[in-house]
């Protein structure tokens, strides 16, 4: 399926406004992670649970992978939206 899609973006010539890492950046994903903790730690349900009860903020290990998942996509958004809007 991507390689039929590639000649339709490469053509399109869209390509975002992107921002090297810096501190800038850093706070932003680091912001957008601390609200992804506190969400998940609102919602899921059954924190403790998996291989590694506690590992991180009474999260067990498959909570903690899918609250940290959640806070990059977070902030990949957050930081292209900014980057796109002159923000960053």
């Amino acid at each position: 399926m991507l390689p039929l899609m590639l000649p339709v973006v490469a053509a399109t010539g869209f390509v975002p406004n992107t921002v090297p890492w810096g501190a800038s950046v850093a706070i932003v994903m680091i912001i957008c992670n601390a609200l992804a903790f506190f969400i998940g730690k609102q919602v899921i349900q059954i924190p403790d649970a998996g291989p590694a009860p506690g590992v991180f903020l009474g999260l067990g290990l498959p909570a903690l992978l899918a609250v940290t998942s959640l806070g990059h996509l977070i902030g990949v958004g957050a930081i292209l939206g900014l980057a796109n809007i002159g923000v960053l």
